[in-house]
């Protein structure tokens, strides 16, 4: 799903709306070994659009 989501998010990425509602999706959707990559992809990719999304949608995760 992790494949999924680097393919996704970019293609919503127009919208901040989508892109809130689609990374969520994407959070719940990837291994939980793979929640760390995803974080650190959506970062270096989004980071200069979405800040406050990405750092909603991360904080939710269990550390």
């Amino acid at each position: 799903m992790l494949e999924y989501a680097k393919v996704i998010l970019p293609k919503v990425s127009f919208s901040k709306e989508l892109f809130s509602k689609e990374l969520a999706k994407c959070i719940n959707w990837v291994e939980p070994v793979q929640v760390q990559e995803l974080y650190t992809w959506c970062y270096k990719n989004f980071n200069h659009m979405y800040p406050d999304v990405l750092a909603d949608a991360f904080s939710n995760i269990a550390a």
